[in-house]
């Protein structure tokens, strides 16, 4: 390696990392539980590696990449951004420019005018070197529910590094997929989930269909087949829907299918809503991952999703291909998308054979159906499950206990709750503001970015401004008031979140008090019917498990190679006894959910925006 090259990526690798820390900081803030799975299938700092991932939340998604990949692993992740990113005095734009990110002129501001062979040489250099680098195959970030059509990209810059290094036969690059999946993306206290895919390793002895020679082109149906074995990857660990209507139908049919309580990890949660998504879906609309094609093969085995991609596989010519030197940069943002084959299947396709239209739709509309009347009378499925067995007594004396919680949290949280109302007021004024000034597509998918950024700065203000105005009146020495100040911060911060669940929870007991019990009877008839449907489809047509509580208490208990021990532990449900249950109530560093959909929100956020 170049010593002036290596000393370069040294320093930029102490100021990403100085950069990182008050982005690590803020997102744990601001999201309840960030779950990163598979991180030993990140390659060591050396390995020449590119890392790709959906894109539906703007700047969040760069920054989650940032802080998920471990520094004992990489010093240093090469970002690209829009060069409208850059030289303007906020807060983004100085994280952007000192994480060492590299600007990209897209045709949609410069038109033809576009430049980016600057770039194009740095990436390929950091590459050639054994750097890693960031990259968004979707071209661009919108809040929207299925992935867009992959660029190529991605795929043209492993053919050209490796072309650059042909004459290397034992030069690898690999291939890093990461499926991001946030539970609601712009939701204070909500959950995410970072999930790596196996990596896949190219050298320049074993992919001769991707690397120029001056006899011989790139195959660009190897370009194609590599680029769609990038969607099957990145969809397979996420949630990929046709629309927002489904999602809320899949979540419905999960929550049927692992109730409230039910020991899961957050990975898990995500997969089975999935699954559910997939086999929801109608053939016509073409959701879920692809079934595979030329060269892509998919093995499933339950939640599971494997795919490879075969390097020799033959690729049917058509014609094109792609000429030695520069790839245009331009693909990444704006070039043509990949075309899945017209051979390939869904998995709504695949399910089809045991699951008729008619079935799928019937069960569609009822679990909407049956959706539309919980939120109708303001309660959750779970209640409607234990609805048989409270007495009116019960449910006085457990609505008793509840309002004296939310008293109580109240309470200790009244004092701090002065401090966190300057926050809450800039992030939900601008972000109103975000909402407003375009279409949900557009505007939505940076509302969470909106609020990173405002919060860190109406909370780094109000943090000193506190400093400042106690260290005089309360005698203390400002070291002392400096760490004081934001441990009561993040104290209070815990305890709304328990005071917030205790009133949704107050407030449920007191509704269903007022539902009938013939409406009761009838939503529980509606119930069990739904979930006899729901655990067939899940056995038989899905490969769930057909016992989930008992397999996820299991797997949720043990750890594997897919989820490392330091991440076990963040899981939801029931605890393990009444000593347990005591022990851990509370914790200082998060809640203990019981359900993978909660937020800082007074009420069960089941809907989407609409367009």
């Amino acid at each position: 390696m170049d010593v002036s090259l290596f000393r370069v990526t040294s320093e930029l690798g102490s100021l990403f990392g100085l950069a990182a820390l008050p982005v690590q900081f803020v997102l744990n803030v601001f999201y309840g539980t960030i779950v990163v799975e598979n991180e030993h299938y990140i390659p060591k700092n050396g390995e020449p590696v590119i890392v790709c991932s959906n894109h539906v939340n703007s700047l969040t998604d760069a920054l989650l990449l940032v802080t998920s990949v471990s520094s004992k692993k990489r010093n240093f992740l090469r970002l690209t951004a829009k060069d409208s990113q850059f030289g303007r005095k906020t807060f983004s734009s100085w994280l952007i420019e000192n994480a060492g990110t590299l600007p990209i002129q897209r045709r949609k501001e410069h038109g033809d005018q576009a430049d980016n062979s600057t770039t194009m040489d740095k990436l390929l250099t950091a590459l050639s070197e054994g750097d890693a680098i960031c990259l968004f195959p979707e071209g661009m970030s919108r809040f929207h529910p299925t992935m867009a059509p992959l660029k190529t990209g991605v795929a043209r810059i492993v053919s050209d590094v490796l072309t650059r290094n042909r004459d290397n036969p034992e030069f690898a690059v690999t291939l890093l997929t990461c499926s991001l999946t946030y539970v609601h993306r712009w939701s204070f206290r909500s959950d995410v989930l970072v999930s790596f895919n196996p990596p896949l390793k190219l050298t320049v002895k074993d992919t001769p269909s991707l690397i120029s020679t001056p006899d011989k082109p790139v195959d660009f149906e190897a370009i194609k087949s590599l680029t769609t074995f990038m969607h099957a990857q990145l969809s397979s660990n996420t949630i990929d829907s046709p629309s927002w209507d489904l999602v809320r139908v899949a979540k419905t049919a999960a929550r049927i299918y692992v109730p409230l309580g039910t020991r899961m990890r957050l990975g898990d949660w995500v997969r089975v809503v999935a699954r559910f998504v997939e086999g929801l879906a109608k053939p016509a609309e073409g959701a879920g991952t692809a079934a595979g094609g030329e060269g892509v093969a998919i093995e499933r085995q339950g939640m599971k999703r494997t795919v490879t991609w075969n390097s020799k596989a033959e690729h049917r010519p058509r014609g094109d291909s792609i000429g030695d030197g520069h790839t245009e940069l331009r693909t990444l943002v704006e070039g043509a998308s990949s075309t899945q084959d017209t051979t390939l299947r869904t998995e709504a396709q695949i399910f089809s054979s045991s699951f008729t239209d008619e079935e799928r739709e019937r069960l569609t509309r009822d679990l909407s159906a049956y959706q539309d009347q919980l939120n109708a009378i303001g309660l959750k499925d779970d209640r409607i499950r234990q609805s048989g067995t409270l007495s009116s007594v019960k449910i006085l004396w457990r609505l008793f206990l509840r309002i004296c919680q939310t008293c109580l949290f109240l309470a200790i949280a009244t004092p701090g709750l002065f401090l966190w109302v300057p926050v809450f007021a800039t992030t939900t004024y601008k972000s109103e503001q975000l909402k407003r000034s375009g279409p949900v597509w557009d505007t939505h998918d940076e509302v969470a970015q909106t609020k990173l950024v405002y919060g860190l700065a109406s909370g780094i203000f109000v943090w000193l401004t506190a400093v400042i105005l106690t260290t005089p009146i309360f005698g203390l020495g400002l070291f002392f008031t400096i760490w004081v100040v934001p441990a009561w911060m993040w104290l209070t911060l815990r305890w709304t979140e328990d005071l917030i669940a205790a009133f949704r929870a107050a407030v449920a007991l007191y509704r269903l008090l007022w539902v009938s019990s013939a409406d009761l009877k009838r939503l529980r008839e509606t119930r069990e019917d739904l979930r006899g449907r729901v655990m067939n489809v899940a056995a038989e047509v899905l490969g769930l498990p057909k016992d989930p509580e008992a397999e996820f208490l299991v797997v949720s208990g043990e750890e594997d190679d897919d989820q490392p021990s330091r991440w076990a532990k963040h899981q939801r449900g029931r605890t393990r006894g009444g000593w347990d249950s005591a022990l851990r109530y509370f914790s200082i560093r998060r809640r203990r959910k019981r359900d993978w959909n909660e937020t800082l929100r007074w009420f069960d956020a089941t809907e989407f925006p609409k367009e």
